[in-house]
């Protein structure tokens, strides 16, 4: 019994410094869990960020040739936005969804290009359209630009897009076929496109590269939402 005892008591011994060794948690230390990656920003609470309006645009924008100008452009410390319909911008690269026959104010262009100099393709990339520069407005001395993020609202829907082309310079609400197409709007650019409910906020400063990464648009936009959400 005596060397039955003595060598219990090495065996413990021996295992001391190898316990010593382990990680807290295969010694009885639970690690503290991760902590929760936040969620989605909800349309909700993006549009309660816009419920007031700050004017920063001298004057307002017609939704069309013939409607009122009633929609002002308004901005906060860190977005601009506004509040309006939905025209479908089908320009850009030619495709089977846009060109001269489906669209018949088609153009073969975009103000602003993708990383290989050629234009935006409208059916396949999400992105808002502005005013061009006027005395009403000058995007530009906002801080946006080509590429910068943009979070569209839609009902209870958040597209993250970019800022793909500019439009006339006295009408506002405008974007992609494939940003409308995402939001559940009918993109026919002869037809289709929404008279009003859409809510259009686009981040100071912000630019991703390439343009056509809409993937890049969408990590940075719900990084910037969520920023908007909690500071501006």
């Amino acid at each position: 019994m005596r060397i039955r005892t003595l060598t219990l008591a090495a065996a413990l011994a021996a295992a001391l410094p190898i316990a010593g060794l382990l990680p807290a948690s295969a010694v009885g230390t639970p690690e503290p869990p991760p902590s929760p990656r936040p969620g989605p920003v909800a349309a909700a609470e993006l549009l309660a960020k816009v419920r007031s309006c700050s004017q920063i645009s001298n004057g307002k924008y017609r939704t069309d040739q013939t409607a009122p100008a009633t929609v002002p452009v308004c901005g906060t410390a860190g977005a601009v936005f506004w509040q309006a319909d939905m025209d479908i911008d089908c320009d850009g690269r030619r495709t089977d969804k846009c060109n001269e026959i489906a669209d018949p104010w088609f153009l073969p262009d975009t103000a602003f290009h993708q990383s290989d100099g050629e234009p935006l393709r409208s059916d396949t990339l999400p992105y808002v359209v502005v005013p061009g520069p006027s005395g009403i407005w000058d995007y530009r001395a906002a801080g946006i630009t080509g590429g910068s993020v943009a979070a569209v609202v839609h009902g209870d829907q958040v597209l993250y897009a970019v800022v793909g082309d500019t439009g006339p310079q006295r009408i506002i609400g405008e974007a992609s076929y494939a940003a409308a197409e995402r939001l559940g709007i009918d993109p026919d650019p002869a037809t289709g496109g929404t008279a009003s409910g859409v809510t259009y906020i686009l981040f100071k400063n912000s630019r991703i590269s390439p343009i056509e990464s809409h993937s890049a648009a969408v990590s940075m936009g719900e990084q910037l939402a969520r920023e908007f959400i909690a500071n501006d």
